[in-house]
């Protein structure tokens, strides 16, 4: 495996991911950010934040899995949120649980989270980056 994931000594272990990812692979693939759209380009989970975290993640799947990588690549994601608040931290979970149980995963490299003022159309709530690295 190309990634491994550490949680270095002297920062606060979290369970949602690892602080650090060490890349050794030569495959360098980069997901462009993935929004809440389905195949014919129609917003998935309107007004909904989980649903449409959970369909970035399904997107970003698809889109890992074009270039050969699955989410066992993963060396970095970044989650753009709209109008984030930390209130919306379960909301947020409950999506990305959603989408690693239907995928049947469970990663955690490092993430980003990011709170935005608005993303390209007004619809969509959240946006979804993701960096992979393959033997």
């Amino acid at each position: 495996m190309a990634i491994t994931l550490v949680n270095p000594e002297g920062l606060p272990e979290v369970d949602a991911y690892h602080h650090v990812s060490v890349a050794t692979g030569s495959k360098t693939v980069f997901v462009a950010g993935q929004v809440a759209w389905d195949a014919d380009g129609n917003t998935v989970g309107e007004g909904d934040l989980a649903a449409q975290v959970e369909r970035c993640l399904l997107n970003v799947a698809a889109a890992l899995a074009a270039a050969g990588a699955t989410f066992g690549d993963l060396a970095k994601l970044t989650i753009y949120v709209v109008d984030w608040a930390p209130e919306k931290m379960p909301v947020l979970m409950e999506g990305i649980s959603r989408a690693y149980a239907e995928l049947g995963v469970a990663p955690s490299p490092p993430a980003t989270l990011i709170g935005v003022a608005a993303l390209d159309v007004p619809d969509h709530l959240v946006e979804v980056e993701a960096t992979a690295v393959l033997d």
